[in-house]
C-alpha cells in the first residue's frame, strides 16, 4: 500500500482565452472564477488551513509565517493577518446564522473568559463570551452550536446586548452582570436562571483540598451523590437533605470562615440550583459552556494576546464556526475550505445549507 503524498503548496493558474467574432467583432471570454476574498490570491484551502491552525491548533500567525518560510514560501505576518480579516468578513453570514440558531433555543448555557488585548504600553483585559445550545442531554433533535462574542471589558451591558432577543432558560454561573437579564419586566421577555452545581461544588472542593475542612469534604461527597443520580425523583430528597444540612452547618461556623462562605454561595442561589428538579431540559452544571471556552483557555497560552478589539471580534467569529463544527462532528478545516470556495456564489437566502450540521447531512447523503 502506497503512502500518501505529503501536502504541498502550489499556484493554480486560470487561463481565460478571448474569442472574437469575425462577423460582428463581439469578444467573448470565460468568466473569472470567484475568489474567497476580494482581489485575494489565497485559495480556499490555504485560507482554511491558516484559520484552522490559528483558531483550532492555536498556532499564532508569526509561527505560521516561519513555517511557510522553511518551505520556501514567503508569507509575511501582515499578509496572513489581512487574509484572516478578509476571510472572517466573508464568513460572517454563517456566523450570524449560527448566532440566530443559538438564540432560538429553549435553553442555553452562558459563560465568559478573560483575554489580553494589546494596548499602548501594556495589555488590557477583554472578554470572550460564549452561549451554547445543546439539546442532546434531554433528547432534543436540533443541532448543537456555540456562539462567541468579544467585548473590551466585563460590563453587564455586553450580555444585555448579546441576549437582547433571547427569552428562555439560561444556565450560568453567579456573575452579577447577568442579574438584569432575570428581571421580571425585562424587555424582550423573561430569562429564567439555572445555577451550576459544578460551581457550587468547586467552592467546597477548594476548601476541602487546601484546608482539609471536614464539613467541606462532606459537602463535596453529598453533591457528588447528586451528580451520580439521573432521575429527579431520586435527586429531590437528597437535595432537600443537603439544604437542611447546609443550614445546620452554617449555624455552627464563623461567618468569616471559608467553609461558611461556600455554604452561603449555595444557599443564596438555592432556587436556581434546584431548578433542574422541576424541568427536564436543565442540566445540573454549566459544563457545556466551559467546554466550549476550553479552546480559548488553551489558545491564549500560545497567541498570548489579541492585537486589538477588532482582533478579538474576529476571534469570536471564527471560534463560533470552529467550535460549532466540533459539536457536530465536522472537520473544521474541510468545512472551512468548502464553504470559502462556495460562499462568493452562494445565494444569501440559502445560507442555511452551508451550516455545519446541514453540510454534514448533505455529505452523508452524497456518500450513500
Amino acid at each position: 500500500m502506497e503512502e500518501p503524498a505529503p501536502a504541498k503548496a502550489g499556484v493554480i493558474q486560470h487561463v481565460r482565452e478571448k474569442f472574437s467574432c469575425r462577423s460582428c467583432e463581439t469578444i467573448a471570454q470565460t468568466p473569472a472564477p470567484s475568489h474567497p476574498i476580494a482581489r485575494g490570491r489565497a485559495g480556499p484551502m490555504l485560507l482554511a488551513h491558516i484559520l484552522f491552525c490559528k483558531y483550532s491548533l492555536h498556532l499564532p500567525l508569526n509561527r505560521q509565517s516561519m513555517t511557510y518560510a522553511r518551505e520556501g514560501i514567503d508569507l509575511d505576518v501582515s499578509t496572513l493577518c489581512d487574509w484572516v480579516g478578509a476571510a472572517s468578513a466573508t464568513l460572517m453570514p454563517l456566523v450570524d446564522a449560527i448566532r440566530t440558531h443559538v438564540f432560538a433555543a429553549e435553553r442555553i448555557h452562558a459563560d465568559d473568559t478573560p483575554v489580553k488585548v494589546l494596548a499602548k504600553g501594556k495589555c488590557r483585559t477583554g472578554r470572550l463570551w460564549t452561549y451554547v445550545r445543546d439539546d442532546r442531554p434531554f433528547a432534543g433533535t436540533v443541532a448543537p452550536a456555540a456562539a462567541f462574542f468579544y467585548s473590551p471589558d466585563r460590563g453587564g451591558v455586553h450580555p444585555d446586548a448579546h441576549l437582547a432577543t433571547y427569552a428562555g432558560l439560561m444556565q450560568a454561573d453567579a456573575y452579577a452582570g447577568f442579574n438584569r437579564l432575570f428581571e421580571a419586566g425585562r424587555k424582550g421577555g423573561p430569562i429564567t436562571a439555572a445555577m451550576c452545581w459544578a460551581h457550587a461544588r468547586r467552592k467546597f472542593f477548594d476548601v476541602a483540598r487546601l484546608n482539609k475542612a471536614p464539613i467541606a469534604i462532606e459537602a463535596v461527597a453529598r453533591i457528588d451523590a447528586l451528580f451520580a443520580i439521573e432521575r429527579a425523583e431520586h435527586s429531590r430528597p437528597l437535595a432537600a437533605e443537603l439544604k437542611l444540612w447546609l443550614q445546620a452547618q452554617r449555624a455552627k461556623l464563623s461567618a468569616h470562615s471559608e467553609t461558611a462562605k461556600a455554604i452561603r454561595y449555595s444557599l443564596n442561589r438555592w432556587s436556581g440550583l434546584v431548578r433542574f428538579l422541576d424541568d427536564g431540559r436543565l442540566c445540573m452544571s454549566n459544563n457545556a459552556a466551559e467546554r466550549a471556552l476550553r479552546c480559548v483557555a488553551v489558545g491564549r497560552h500560545n497567541w498570548t494576546f489579541a492585537g486589538s478589539d477588532e482582533g478579538g471580534r474576529r476571534a469570536a467569529a471564527i471560534y463560533t464556526l470552529v467550535e460549532t463544527c466540533k459539536l457536530n462532528g465536522v472537520d473544521p478545516r474541510a468545512w472551512l475550505a468548502d464553504v470559502l470556495a462556495r460562499l462568493p456564489d452562494h445565494p444569501a437566502r440559502r445560507i442555511g445549507e452551508l451550516l455545519p450540521w446541514n453540510w454534514k447531512r448533505d455529505r452523508i447523503m452524497v456518500a450513500a
